[in-house]
C-alpha cells in the first residue's frame, strides 16, 4: 500500500499505528522492518509504539534509518563479502582525505580533479549501483571524463575502492551499494531475509534512490507486504540520487496496491495550507490531492522588500525581535530558512546586534570538531588497525615523536609491498626505520595492541575512557588552559558521557551481551544532524537550508532570499523536472509554517564580490494573492499591490526576457541606484568602444568562444556585466570592457 501524507498530516503516527496494529493482530516483531531517513525519527516512532503495545515489542521492531539497518545486515553477513566484522565506516571528512592522498599518488592537479567533485562522482555512481568495474565499461561516462578535463576519474574510483577494502572501510554509500551485493550474490541471504522481514514500511518514500529502491523491492518480493509513506510534494533531493519516479511509478511495481492520502494539516493555519496548495498545483509531475485543515484562518503571509541582504538581515531579526515581545515563547519558534548557506551571515549579524541567541544547523557538527575524531580515530583503530585514515590521524599525536619523514617512508613502503600502513608499522626495519624512531613506533605498536586485548572485556565506556587516558589525548586537552582548550576538554568529557550512556542501553542483537565499543562507533557513524540537538539549542533562532528544514516545524518562518536565479536557483532553469523540484522546496519551506509565514528578498546583493541587482522570485507571483500581504504603496485612500513586472523591467531600460525563451534574465537595480547605461564613458578602454550597440538579446561575436547571444546585463559603467549564452563554449559571464566583443549585423 502507498500512503501519500501532505505536509503536517501527521504521517509518523499513521506508520506507528500501522506497526502497533500489526503486533495487536498476532504479527511478530521480529518480523517487521520499518525504514526511516533519520534516527529522531525512527527513535520518535519506537516510543510511539511502545505506548501503543509495549516497550518489549517496540523493542524488537527492526527499525531504523536505511544505512544503520543495513550496515547492521552487513556486520552479521560480513564474511561472506570478505570484510571483518568490525569494518570502520568512513565519513564523509574520511572519504575525501582519502581521495586526497590518492591524487597526489597520482600526481593528478586537485583543482581539475577536485575532492569535493570526484566523491560527489562516486556516491552518485554507487547509489546507482555502477561498480568501479562497471564505471570502466561504461563508454559514456568515460566519453564524459574525456570531455570535462580528468579522463582518470575511472581509475581513481578503481583506487579508491580498493584502498577501502584493503582498510577494512566502507563509506556510507557502501552500507546501501554493499547490500545490494550481497542479496544478489548470495540467493540464500536474500531469501532468508525476505522470510525475516514479512512487513516492509518505509518512511519517506518520496526520498528513495535507486540502491534503496531496489532493496525495499528485493526484500519485498516474497511477501509483497510493503507500505510505504510519502509525499511526492516535498521530494527536493535529487542532488543526492533521491529518484521521484519511485513513489510516482509505485503502481508500475505492485499493480494490486492499494492508496490512501492523508490530506488534512494539523500544522499550519487555512492560509498557510491554501498558498501551499496555490504553489504546488503549478507542478506537472505529481499524485493529485487537496490538502485542508481545520485550523483557524491566520495571518497572510507577509512579503517583504529590502533594499540590500544586509537590510533584510535586519529586518528578520528586528520582526523576530518584535514577534517574541508581543506572542512570549521562546526564540525556538523562530527559523530562518535559506537556499544556501552562504546566506547566513546577514542574519547572523543582524541577529547578534540585538543580543538574539541563534544556531546554525548543517554547521560543524559535534562529531566533526577535531578533537571528538581525534579520539573516535584511536577507538577505530583499536577495533580495525588496518584503518588507515584513523592510523595516520593519530601516529602522532599526541606527538610522541615519530616525524613526518617516518611516516611518508612508512606510506610509500607499504604502497611498494601492497600491504596496510599498519602491518607496515610492525615491519618498519624493512624501510630503514631505526634508532629512535623504530622504539617510538613499537611504543605505539604495543599501546594499540594492549587496547585490542581489552575489546571483548570491557563495555565501550570503560574503554573508551581507558584509551583516552592511556594515549596521553586527555593530559594534552587538559594542560591547554585557555578557553578554547577548557571547550575541547568539556567535549571529550561530553563524550564519554554518552559513552557511558550508550553502554548501559540494552543490546538489541544479544540482551546478555555488553555494548562494545565496535558497537558505539557503528552508532555513532550513523547519526545525523537533526540527531544532535543540544539543550542549549531550544531557546535560539533556528537558522538553515530549506533542504535542512525538511521534517521540521516552526510557529514563525522567516524564507529569505527569495529572488530570481538565487531561489529559484540559476543551476535549476535548464529544464521543467529541475524547475519543478524548486518549486516543491519552496513548498516544504512554506509548510514548515505553523503560525506565520514571512517572504523576503533583497533589490541588490553582493555575490562573489560583485554587486549584483536582484528581482523578486517568480514563486511569490505564483501564490494567489489572496494569501499574500504584500508591501503597500499608499496614494491618499488607495493601497496597491507592488507591480512586480514593473519592478522588474522599469530600471533596466531593456526589456525582460520572456521565462520560457531565456534561462536569464535581466536583473533589476533599485531605482535609487544609478540606472544601468549600455553605453561608456570615453575613458573606458578601447576594447569597449561597440558596447554602446550592446543590448539584450544581441547577437555578438567573441575571439575564443565564437558567435553567441546576450541574455542579460548588470552592474554600472564601466563595469556592465554580461551573461552570454554561445553554443560553442556553453554560458558564460563577461566583463563588457574586457571582452572585445563585436556585435553581428
Amino acid at each position: 500500500m502507498m500512503v501519500i501524507a501532505g505536509a503536517g498530516s501527521g504521517k509518523t503516527r499513521v506508520l506507528s499505528y500501522r506497526i502497533a496494529h500489526l503486533i495487536q493482530n498476532g504479527v511478530d516483531p521480529f518480523n517487521i522492518l520499518s525504514l526511516t531517513f533519520t534516527n529522531k525519527a525512527a527513535r520518535e516512532m519506537k516510543e510511539r509504539i511502545a505506548s501503543l503495545v509495549g516497550e518489549s515489542n517496540a523493542r524488537n521492531i527492526w527499525m531504523g534509518t536505511f544505512h544503520s539497518i543495513f550496515a547492521r545486515i552487513l556486520r552479521i553477513e560480513s564474511e561472506r563479502i570478505n570484510y571483518p566484522r568490525d569494518f570502520t565506516i568512513y565519513d564523509t571528512t574520511d572519504a575525501k582525505s582519502l581521495i586526497k592522498d590518492i591524487l597526489k599518488e597520482m600526481g593528478l592537479d586537485d583543482k581539475m580533479y577536485k575532492p569535493g567533485m570526484v566523491y560527489n562522482r562516486i556516491s552518485s555512481c554507487k547509489n546507482n549501483l555502477i561498480s568501479s568495474a562497471d564505471y570502466a565499461q561504461q563508454v559514456d561516462l568515460i566519453a564524459e571524463d574525456r570531455q570535462s578535463g580528468r579522463p582518470r576519474m575511472s581509475e581513481i574510483y578503481a583506487r579508491y575502492d580498493m584502498r577501502l577494502f584493503k582498510a577494512g572501510a566502507m563509506d556510507f554509500d557502501d552500507l546501501l551499494f554493499k547490500t545490494n551485493v550481497l542479496l544478489r550474490d548470495f540467493p540464500e541471504v536474500l531469501y532468508r531475509y525476505q522470510n525475516k522481514f514479512q512487513f516492509i514500511l518505509v518512511d519517506e518514500y518520496q526520498d528513495t534512490n535507486f540502491a534503496q529502491y531496489l532493496i525495499v523491492k528485493q526484500l519485498g518480493a516474497r511477501h509483497e507486504n510493503v507500505c510505504v509513506v510519502g509525499d511526492d510534494a516535498q521530494s527536493i533531493y535529487a542532488f543526492r540520487g533521491a529518484n521521484i519516479q519511485n513513489i510516482l511509478n509505485f503502481r508500475r511495481d505492485y499493480p494490486e496496491f492499494a492508496m490512501y492520502k492523508l490530506e488534512q494539516n494539523y500544522r499550519s493555519t487555512k492560509v498557510i495550507v491554501e498558498a501551499a496548495n496555490s504553489i504546488i498545483s503549478k507542478n506537472k509531475d505529481q499524485i493529485q490531492k487537496k490538502v485542508w485543515t481545520a485550523n483557524e484562518d491566520g495571518q497572510r503571509i507577509k512579503v517583504h522588500k529590502a533594499m540590500t541582504d544586509n537590510d533584510e538581515g535586519n529586518f528578520v531579526a528586528n520582526q523576530i525581535y518584535a514577534t517574541k515581545q508581543q506572542v512570549g515563547g521562546t526564540y525556538h519558534d523562530f527559523a530562518i530558512l535559506y537556499r544556501t548557506n552562504a546566506q547566513s551571515r546577514a542574519f547572523e549579524e543582524a541577529l547578534r546586534k540585538l543580543n538574539i541567541p541563534y544556531k546554525i544547523y548543517g554547521g560543524l557538527s559535534f562529531y566533526q570538531r577535531k578533537e571528538i575524531k581525534d579520539l573516535l580515530a584511536y577507538f577505530r583503530l583499536t577495533c580495525n588497525p588496518n584503518d588507515e585514515e584513523a592510523l595516520k590521524r593519530i601516529i602522532n599525536y599526541p606527538t610522541r615523536g615519530i616525524g613526518k619523514t617516518t611516516i611518508d617512508k612508512l606510506v610509500v613502503g607499504a604502497s611498494e609491498r601492497q600491504i596496510g600502513i599498519w602491518e607496515m608499522v610492525e615491519r618498519a626495519s624493512e624501510v630503514g626505520i631505526s634508532g629512535a624512531s623504530y622504539s617510538k613506533l613499537a611504543e605505539f605498536v604495543l599501546m594499540i595492541r594492549s587496547f585490542q586485548v581489552e575489546l571483548q572485556l570491557k563495555n565501550a565506556y570503560d574503554l573508551g575512557h581507558h584509551i583516552a587516558s592511556h594515549s596521553g589525548l586527555l593530559k594534552d586537552l587538559y594542560s591547554d588552559r585557555t578557553p578554547e582548550g577548557v571547550a575541547r576538554y568539556e567535549n571529550i568529557q561530553e563524550l564519554l558521557n554518552g559513552m557511558k550512556e550508550f553502554s548501559e542501553k540494552e543490546n538489541l542483537e544479544n540482551p546478555d551481551a555488553v555494548n562494545t565499543l565496535s558497537d558505539f562507533l557503528i552508532d555513532v557513524a550513523l547519526l545525523t544532524d537533526a540527531d544532535n540537538e543540544d539543550e542549549d539549542d531550544r531557546n535560539s533562532v533556528s537558522l538553515m537550508t530549506i533542504h535542512g528544514s525538511k521534517g521540521l516545524e516552526f510557529p514563525y518562518v522567516n524564507i529569505v532570499g527569495m529572488e530570481e536565479n538565487l531561489f529559484p536557483s540559476q543551476l535549476s532553469l535548464n529544464s521543467r523536472e529541475e524547475m519543478e523540484e524548486e518549486r516543491r522546496l519552496f513548498y516544504v519551506a512554506i509548510t514548515r509554517a505553523e503560525k506565520q509565514a514571512t517572504l523576503s528578498y533583497a533589490l541588490s546583493r553582493y555575490r562573489w564580490g560583485q554587486l549584483s541587482y536582484c528581482e523578486p522570485s517568480r514563486f511569490i507571483e505564483e501564490i494567489d494573492e489572496a494569501y499574500l500581504d504584500f508591501p503597500v504603496v499608499e496614494r491618499k485612500t488607495v493601497v496597491k499591490r507592488i507591480d512586480f513586472a514593473a519592478e522588474r523591467s522599469g530600471f533596466s531600460g531593456s526589456p525582460v526576457a520572456s521565462r520560457n525563451d531565456e534561462p536569464v534574465r535581466t536583473a533589476s537595480p533599485p531605482p535609487n541606484f544609478k540606472k544601468v547605461s549600455t553605453s561608456v564613458s570615453t575613458s573606458a578602454t578601447e576594447s569597449f568602444s561597440e558596447a554602446s550597440e550592446i543590448s539584450v538579446g544581441a547577437e555578438v561575436v567573441h575571439d575564443k568562444f565564437g558567435k553567441g547571444k546576450v541574455l542579460a546585463m548588470e552592474g554600472i559603467a564601466p563595469d556592465i556585466k554580461a551573461t552570454i549564452f554561445f553554443p560553442a563554449a556553453g554560458q558564460k559571464q563577461v566583463l563588457l570592457k574586457f571582452a572585445k566583443l563585436k556585435v553581428v549585423g
